[in-house]
């Protein structure tokens, strides 16, 4: 079977580098790039990413295997990915990797180098080539950026991070610069644009189990295949121009452009984390063992629809559909026969979670309704229960 690559795929385009990426991880790889990948198909974006990659390895094209519920049916299908059209390797190419600055039509980074990456380290010296950490090597481009075009303002980049910190933007955009100079460090603050997001979809990675299967459905041998679930929202809280740059919305994408990430937040925390910390313990009680088990047969999957839809809902102020329809899109992820997520995973840190997560719309409904949330009081016993270490009470 063959190898995938760049060579044997039917002949793409030719595309305008519009996007850089740090990070080639599995998320970036099957959720940004996925996005992308269809803009290019279904709309007039032309744009094509340079990866910014931490080995010597050439990057390939690559398949994104979609696999879950989705609307209540079973997805399960394959994208070709081939957006990524150049990739460059600091510590080998460093003088090609600062090349990049001096380029016209480059205007968004991309980021996703894991939460404890978004950290300026201290042992980083300007004059390495590259820095260690990713801040230092960004600081290192926009630097050279900012010398190339004399400090033009027009020339600042949006930076549109995908890691999983809340502020994410405004966290890489405060690591610090060294001491480059204050007109540097005043055109970094306020001639580029640095977008808080959340993001949120399942990329199991690599699928172990069926890739031999898949890889022969394909007719490819795809080493970088990469396995996703049909769900994804990114919420991005920036200005027009990023909507009108990434017009992700426009072409079916659960991409939100907002001024404020707090409603999508508290969606999130409310509705999905909320419910996951609420069936845990009453789960693992009634012995089962993963989440798609607990929605599977009753008294467990009425117990999890009527915390959220009688419980967790009504605490919520945004229109009916729209909490309806992330609800039974969040229903549809649990049910997922492609992802097995344990229970006993999820009960870690049991408390501390259920104070963020479920306390917070069931306070709210004490004070509103003056009545305690029986489903939500039941997950309170059974988190008691469970801490005994004892089961099937």
């Amino acid at each position: 079977m063959q190898e995938l690559n760049r060579q044997n795929i039917p002949t793409q385009p030719t595309l305008t580098p519009k996007i850089i990426e740090f990070g080639t991880g599995n998320f970036i790889r099957a959720f940004a790039n996925s996005m992308i990948q269809k803009l290019y198909e279904e709309s007039d974006f032309a744009g094509s990413v340079v990866m910014v990659i931490p080995t010597s390895s050439q990057y390939a094209a690559y398949n994104v295997v979609t696999r879950g519920i989705e609307n209540g049916e079973v997805v399960n299908e394959s994208k070709l990915i081939t957006c990524v059209e150049q990739v460059v390797h600091p510590w080998l190419e460093f003088e090609k990797y600062l090349e990049l600055a001096e380029s016209e039509t480059l205007e968004i980074i991309l980021t996703n180098v894991t939460e404890a990456g978004v950290v300026f380290d201290a042992d980083d010296q300007f004059s390495d080539a590259p820095a260690a950490s990713s801040p230092g090597k960004m600081t290192q481009l926009l630097y050279k950026r900012f010398q190339h075009f004399d400090g033009d303002v027009s020339k600042g980049w949006i930076f549109i991070p995908c890691e999983l910190l809340q502020d994410n933007g405004q966290k890489l955009r405060d690591c610090d610069h060294w001491n480059l100079g204050y007109d540097f460090k005043y055109w970094i603050f306020n001639c580029n644009t640095f977008c808080d997001t959340l993001v949120d979809r399942i990329v199991p990675g690599f699928p172990q189990e069926s890739a031999a299967k898949i890889q022969e459905k394909l007719g490819f041998n795809d080493q970088l295949l990469v396995a996703a679930e049909p769900f994804h929202i990114w919420a991005i809280e920036a200005p027009e121009i990023v909507q009108q740059l990434l017009p992700f919305d426009k072409i079916g994408l659960n991409v939100r452009y907002t001024d404020s990430l707090e409603k999508y937040r508290t969606l999130k925390v409310r509705i999905l984390n909320g419910a996951h910390t609420s069936m845990v313990p009453v789960g693992v009680l009634a012995g089962k063992e993963t989440v798609r088990e607990t929605l599977e047969t009753a008294p467990t999957s009425e117990f999890v629809q009527d915390v959220i839809f009688k419980e967790i809902l009504p605490t919520l102020d945004f229109p009916q559909e729209e909490l309806e329809r992330y609800a039974n899109d969040i229903l549809d992820r649990f049910k997922n026969p492609f992802i097995r997520h344990k229970l006993l995973d999820i009960s870690l840190n049991s408390i501390s979670k259920f104070k963020t997560r479920v306390l917070s719309s069931l306070l709210p409904i004490c004070e509103k309704f003056n009545t305690i949330p029986g489903n939500m009081a039941k997950s309170i016993a059974a988190i008691i229960y469970y801490y005994k270490g004892e089961k099937n009470p």
